[in-house]
């Protein structure tokens, strides 16, 4: 693939239409670049802040009146369909490519990758029968994981097995997918952590401070920056984050999941080729943000400085917390005042609001995390207990 340098004024494809689609719009906007989107959902997120092309992954056609509007095209969720991706990349000029977006669309294939990058995963079997899995149950030991290969987020298309009972019925619903299966390992973790590193064709790599995250009902709730983690954790997982996105010569933004383990292993989960979730404390916190990285990487631009400003917490907001929010933003928030923090909201513009779906998101910015995470057990917002 032969790079090139795009810059202000062009317009940049982007391959889904959701909430991280809106935010590399606004930053890109601020760098003067126009956008246009592909997604199936009228009046989506990104289509709010850009032009829309209201169509399926899938519609080639489509996909080619998106290359034929574009400069240059990225994605904004790894689910997209990669062959859709290759035919863009022959066509048009897509920096990321398609090969990685193959990659990790599938946890056996990812996995293979990081462990040629020189990563440490949790062990882990591919299963293709109930026999499979027995003997992989056996062999790794429980409690484990069985997880699809391809598909599945926010906790979708995973089994927990914590003793043989559970093997048959993990089995008979999993096998309904109709897709690889993988077990793995569990490994018993103290904090997970992920680190965003972004890295442009000329082969220039930053990352970004290491979030420690806390998922609540398989979903994530905070990333606290900094992670509270000791420095030499911290450097190793930078490390490790801009060797897999050298190994796997990332164009762009790679958000690399990882368990601490309880005896100081890291291991790293997995990898999404794109903006994260874990990443939008950058957004208030950073001198650069996750998204105008992204832009900068794929129109292959020097690389903003990644450095941290301020201590902050990113809390989600799913749609139950929706009415809540709501109530709490116009009033005076005395509590806020007196921790010292300031609470930056970001929601995305989706339509209905339901349980369970990101609506958006806070950036709790504080002179302490401490106080951050205090505010938020303070509020009524949300309404379960934090870790």
């Amino acid at each position: 693939m032969t790079s090139a340098t795009i810059l202000p004024g062009a317009t940049i494809g982007i391959l889904g239409g959701g909430q991280l689609g809106r935010m590399l719009a606004h930053a890109g906007n601020r760098l003067g670049y126009r956008f246009v989107t592909l997604d199936p959902t009228p009046d989506s997120p990104c289509g709010q802040t850009a032009r829309q092309i209201v169509a399926g992954y899938g519609d080639r056609e489509a996909a080619r009146e998106l290359a034929r509007l574009s400069d240059v095209i990225t994605y904004e969720f790894e689910n997209v369909d990669a062959e859709v991706a290759a035919m863009l990349e022959a066509e048009s000029y897509v920096p990321q490519g398609s090969a990685l977006l193959y990659t990790t669309q599938h946890r056996l294939r990812e996995k293979h990758a990081l462990e040629a990058a020189g990563a440490r995963v949790a062990p882990y079997a591919e299963i293709a029968s109930l026999q499979d899995l027995r003997e992989a149950a056996e062999r790794l030991g429980l409690p484990a994981i069985l997880k699809t290969a391809t598909g599945g987020y926010d906790g979708k298309g995973q089994w927990v097995l914590r003793s043989a009972d559970d093997l048959d019925r993990a089995w008979e619903e999993a096998s309904r997918a109709g897709t690889a299966l993988v077990l793995e390992k569990f490994v018993r973790f103290a904090k997970e952590i992920s680190v965003i590193a972004a890295r442009r064709p000329s082969g220039e790599v930053r990352t970004f401070a290491p979030a420690e995250n806390v998922h609540v009902n398989n979903i994530l709730h905070l990333s606290i920056v900094p992670a509270r983690i000791p420095d030499h954790v911290r450097a190793e997982a930078e490390g490790l984050a801009i060797s897999i996105a050298e190994s796997l010569n990332v164009v762009g933004l790679i958000a690399v999941e990882m368990f601490l383990a309880e005896d100081g292993t890291l291991y790293v989960n997995e990898l999404a080729p794109r903006p994260h979730n874990s990443g939008h404390y950058t957004m208030d916190a950073c001198r650069t943000s996750q998204f105008e990285q992204h832009i900068r990487a794929i129109c292959d631009l020097p690389l903003g400085d990644t450095s941290l400003m301020t201590p902050v917490v990113m809390v989600n907001v799913l749609g139950e917390h929706m009415e809540s929010l709501l109530q709490w933003l116009p009033a005076c928030d005395v509590e806020a005042e007196k921790l010292g923090v300031e609470p930056k909201v970001h929601l995305y513009g989706k339509a209905e609001s339901k349980t369970g779906r990101k609506m958006g998101h806070i950036n709790v910015l504080a002179p302490h995390t401490g106080a951050a995470l205090a505010w938020i057990s303070q509020t009524d917002i949300w309404r379960y207990d934090e870790a």
